[in-house]
């Protein structure tokens, strides 16, 4: 057990909506004794509420985190993902100290580095070198510590040019390169990083998860992540911990964790009651069906794929009039087909009310992937879904070989011969 770095029981967060208080002096004091000076529970703490945003409460009590439980282990590379408003954040501040748990504990062993805002610990007057100093010793560095690493510091940044401007004149992101540079070259075994690297541009980010791998991988250090891209989560690290409304619903590996979130949406065979869909209405989608060779079978690679839609009709519109696209994307919202009535000849006549897209061999290897509907009548948008369907993949012979791809080597599979010569 030596190699856990954090250990996480029964970790809870309350806040209150609104007045903060009990409503008297006397009860504040008796507050502030039993649980500060005794360590008790709060006697006034009143039964609270979920943390669901989208859901109008009754208490004016909120369990941002409610009865967290995990372990982190030296070396581990931890993604943290859910919903905006899931308790993301709120879990990163309680490991960084910024504010206290409302019951539960937290074990940590090893020093921490926290970059969870933009500009946290900077002075707006100071200058960027000067800042750098003030920024270690927050984060625990000594000065020789600071002096021997600024150079390093300041090259990682980008920002020498502005090292000895006030911060103030600095970019949101500028703010962020000086903090992650510091954040990432104090030697913590622990270092921590909320959304704020969505602040840099492309080419910081790229450098930042480098950076983070060789802390992880190279170092032996910590690193728990909280970021929307899942590709950047999935690139970096290892394990995961789900959120959702302030509970723990999943932690395990990074794969099974982010497909888990991604399956959080409710997908069904039934779209007649899909809510945020655009277009005029003139038709519809109603359902659709998904399988293989069979009705009921699975799909899997190197097989057939059937798609079958059916559509509502009301006002008898003939195919000559309408386009049908279906998208398909993978989980990190990559697009990797697209098929459309308009690439195929279809008979005018036809008052259309199914729709079948017959794939004769699936070149989707093991996988989630999502679905997008595009219907329009004569130009304009009749029913337009978003992520309207899962299609679920097996793993399948695609080469008839009885070797099988691995997803991260490729999600898409693709027929080939390949010759060699002297």
């Amino acid at each position: 057990m030596s190699d856990i770095v954090i250990k996480v029981e029964d970790l809870s967060k309350a806040y209150q909506i609104g007045q903060i208080g009990t409503g008297t002096i006397s009860r504040d004091l008796e507050r502030f004794w039993t649980t500060k000076v005794m360590g008790n529970p709060d006697p006034f703490l009143k039964i609270g509420e979920a943390n669901d945003r989208s859901v109008k409460g009754e208490s004016d009590i909120v369990w941002s985190l409610r009865d967290v439980n995990f372990e982190i282990n030296q070396g581990d590379a931890i993604g943290i993902i859910g919903k905006n408003g899931a308790g993301k954040s709120t879990l990163l501040k309680l490991l960084s100290r910024v504010t206290s748990p409302t019951t539960g504990e937290i074990r940590i062993k090893g020093r921490i580095a926290s970059l969870l805002e933009v500009g946290t610990g900077f002075h707006p007057e100071l200058s960027g070198r000067e800042n750098i100093f003030l920024n270690g010793a927050i984060l625990g560095m000594r000065k020789s510590e600071i002096s021997r690493k600024l150079d390093e510091i300041i090259d990682f940044s980008g920002v020498e040019r502005y090292v000895d401007t006030p911060v103030k004149r600095y970019s949101s992101g500028m703010y962020v390169r000086l903090a992650f540079a510091v954040a990432a070259h104090l030697e913590s075994e622990i270092l921590i990083v909320d959304e704020v690297l969505a602040v840099g541009d492309a080419e910081f980010q790229k450098k930042c998860l480098g950076k983070m791998g060789d802390i992880s991988k190279g170092e032996g250090r910590t690193v728990l992540f909280v970021s929307h891209n899942m590709a950047a989560v999935q690139n970096l690290c290892n394990r995961g911990l789900l959120i959702e409304n302030g509970s723990m619903v999943h932690q395990g590996d990074i794969n099974g964790t982010i497909t888990r979130y991604l399956q959080g949406n409710s997908f069904l065979d039934d779209l007649s009651q899909v809510r945020g869909r655009k277009g005029n209405g003139k038709i519809k989608f109603q359902s659709v069906n998904v399988y293989g060779n069979q009705l009921q079978e699975s799909v899997i690679s190197g097989q057939q794929l059937h798609i079958d839609l059916k559509l509502l009709n009301l006002e008898n519109i003939t195919s000559d009039r309408i386009r049908l696209d279906v998208r398909v994307e993978d989980d990190f919202g990559q697009r990797l087909s697209w098929v459309s009535s308009s690439l195929v000849d279809i008979d005018d006549a036809i008052v259309p009310q199914q729709i079948r897209i017959f794939y004769p061999r699936n070149n989707f290897n093991n996988g989630i992937y999502f679905a997008t509907l595009f219907l329009t009548v004569d130009g304009e948008v009749a029913d337009w879904i978003d992520n309207a369907f899962q299609i679920i993949v097996e793993s399948g012979d695609f080469f008839n070989n009885g070797r099988l791809v691995p997803n991260r080597q490729s999600k898409i599979l693709m027929d080939f011969n390949m010759t060699f010569s002297s």
